[in-house]
């Protein structure tokens, strides 16, 4: 029975990561996310059922649009993957199993876990391509936070709503600081951006994860510059043209790190 539920939520972290490739392309450019049918965007056809098949769709067109012909970047099917194996790996980190559905603490604890990462995933995947954080996905991610807050506060009583509420404050002061006063003096939110998302880490995650997620965020970022350096040298010798600065997506390598911390976290206290 295990295999069987664990089947199923590998299959629903793959139709997830169908989502997520749209959310991240339609929220920058404000476009519906629940109710447009999915299109090529190429030919702007609009996809049938069994074109949006997570992974058996792109295997059997030969990863190919149906209709265009053009071929459909493997990145996708990739994310499709990568989201599935995530949502199974974060069930089994918790010991989510078929007996768990009568264990309230641990199911709610899944489903919101499961909210929270959607929300990094396209938070990671609107600012790698962007260079920003969306505050829509941040909101989604605040609100089902403070839900779940509510919930430890009133059913398990949980004595550390202080500390919640004071994350909040603050991710709630910085989304005034940049929507009020940066941007109405033309000035780069970006690092606003940025701290709301510690704020909504470390609201769900806690201090600990957080801090670690922050460490191998540092790690990632030095090795990325690390590569760029590298390359623009390399780059300099053979074209001896001055490269543009690149921009590192910090959200993206915090969001990463902060998925990958909480499922091994997760792994040793529920072990």
């Amino acid at each position: 029975m295990d295999y069987i539920l664990y089947t199923l939520i590998f299959c629903i972290g793959t139709v997830f990561g169908s989502f997520f490739t749209l959310a991240v392309y339609r929220i920058p450019l404000k476009q519906d996310i629940t109710h447009t049918r999915s299109y090529c965007p190429n030919c702007n056809h609009k996809l049938q059922f069994l074109d949006m098949i997570p992974i058996l769709s792109y295997v059997f067109l030969g990863g190919k649009c149906r209709y265009c012909k053009e071929k459909i970047r493997p990145r996708y099917v990739l994310l499709e993957i990568l989201s599935g194996l995530v949502f199974l790996l974060f069930a089994i980190s918790i010991n989510f199993n078929i007996f768990s559905i009568y264990n309230s603490q641990i199911l709610i604890y899944f489903i919101f876990g499961i909210l929270y990462i959607v929300a990094m995933f396209i938070i990671a995947g609107i600012d790698k391509e962007k260079m920003e954080i969306s505050k829509p996905v941040l909101l989604f991610g605040f609100i089902c936070v403070t839900i779940y807050i509510i919930y430890l506060y009133i059913v398990q009583k949980d004595p550390s709503i202080y500390r919640y509420v004071i994350y909040l404050l603050l991710a709630s002061i910085s989304v005034w600081l940049d929507t009020i006063i940066l941007r109405k003096k033309g000035k780069d939110s970006y690092a606003a951006e940025i701290f709301s998302l510690a704020m909504l880490m470390v609201s769900f995650t806690y201090e600990p994860i957080y801090i670690l997620t922050a460490i191998l965020t540092l790690i990632a970022i030095a090795l990325k510059c690390i590569v760029n350096k590298v390359h623009k040298k390399k780059s300099k010798a053979v074209k001896n043209v001055k490269e543009p600065t690149v921009q590192i997506p910090v959200g993206f390598y915090m969001c990463t790190a902060n998925i990958i911390v909480l499922i091994i976290t997760n792994f040793l206290i529920f072990s």
